[in-house]
């Protein structure tokens, strides 16, 4: 069905809705009598709005190719994890709380059609991630690498076949259970596997908590004792609290005060122990560096959101920190310094500024 087809067919869901009966919203459905209306309306009203919202995301399919810096990407994610989550049931005769992750997960068990490679690669690499602490994270990881690899569509074909997993959701209410809603769905999730999705899925150590994403940057270092920087472990995370004077953190200012640790050499530091930082450093003496940062400054320049708490309490602990948005110029200044300190053009070439950092021992070359 075509994208326009498909709008057209829920603007006619949506009157015929309106003629029945009132337009329930969510949280007011006072009698067991309205209920089944009511379920049916803010389904049809959620995802008809939700989806005409995704209309300029779908215009994209012709713009080339789209990153994480494209403002409509977290609504998209958004809408897909509540649809995926609607009328989702939890198990009676268990405490653990089932997420649509879940569903994914179980797929490998239940789904017996043979041509489940790709799930099955997706789901392994979504289960190895130690940078993921929970159901929802890891299911919001797997959206996002079905984007990546334009599986969308074809799992989501798995999942409504495979019956022993489509029946944990409820028939009044879930999307994924309503033949009127489903297939506009189905429609969208294909033309969405069409586009050319260019996101960075190592960028997931926040997806337990939010959509958003923050910066992530990499800092390559030269062998070293140590860092020379204060580090404060709070809610399993490594924080950078002071960078020490004359150090080569201090030196090359890679970091500041309020940014996180996420990875050395392949190492996830999500859910550190105290100490932990210290621990890898010392395993890797000898060995050239590469650090994953995650800033507290989003890519606007003000504080990335899910990190306002924790820098509360850093600045707690240390009130001479600051965490202010930086003014535009003086972003436009600095930028524009590093771009002359860096490279400039001399007879039809680039030629680059460095400095020497220190050097290593790394054996003779034959």
């Amino acid at each position: 069905m075509h994208l326009l087809d498909t709008c057209a067919h829920l603007l006619n869901i949506k009157r015929k809705l309106r003629r029945n009966g009132p337009l329930y919203s969510w949280g007011k459905q006072k009698t067991q009598s309205c209920e089944l209306q009511g379920n049916r309306v803010c389904q049809c009203v959620l995802f008809w709005s939700g989806l005409m919202k995704q209309v300029c995301i779908l215009n994209l399919k012709s713009a080339g190719t789209i990153t994480d810096s494209n403002p409509h990407l977290t609504s998209c994610c958004e809408l897909l994890e509540l649809i995926l989550r609607k009328g989702l049931q939890q198990p009676v005769l268990s405490l653990a709380h089932r997420d649509y992750w879940n569903c994914f997960e179980q797929l490998l068990h239940h789904d017996t059609c043979g041509r489940l490679s790709s799930v099955s690669l997706a789901v392994q690499q979504t289960t190895a991630c130690s940078k993921l602490l929970t159901s929802q994270g890891r299911g919001r990881f797997f959206i996002r690498l079905m984007l990546m690899r334009r599986t969308l569509g074809n799992v989501l074909k798995h999942l409504l076949h495979t019956n022993r997993v489509i029946e944990w959701y409820c028939p009044n209410v879930a999307i994924l259970t309503n033949e009127e809603f489903v297939e506009p769905f189905l429609s969208l999730s294909m033309v969405l596997s069409e586009m050319n999705f260019n996101i960075n899925i190592e960028n997931c150590s926040f997806l337990d908590e939010s959509w958003l994403l923050p910066v992530r940057q990499i800092y390559e270092a030269v062998p070293c004792r140590e860092l020379g920087m204060a580090l404060r472990y709070l809610d399993g995370r490594v924080f950078v609290l002071d960078l020490l004077q004359g150090s080569q953190a201090q030196v090359d200012m890679f970091a500041e005060p309020g940014d996180i640790i996420d990875e050395m050499n392949g190492i996830s530091l999500r859910n550190a122990s105290n100490g932990q930082a210290g621990v890898v450093l010392s395993k890797l003496k000898g060995q050239p560096l590469s650090i994953h940062l995650i800033r507290w400054r989003g890519e606007d320049g003000s504080i990335y959101q899910p990190l306002v708490k924790h820098l509360r309490q850093l600045k707690q602990e240390k009130p001479s920190l600051q965490f202010g948005p930086k003014p535009a110029s003086q972003q436009d200044k600095t930028s524009g310094q590093k771009r002359g300190q860096t490279q400039c053009v001399k007879d039809g070439r680039i030629l680059y500024g460095v400095h020497l950092l220190g050097k290593a021992n790394i054996g003779m070359v034959q």
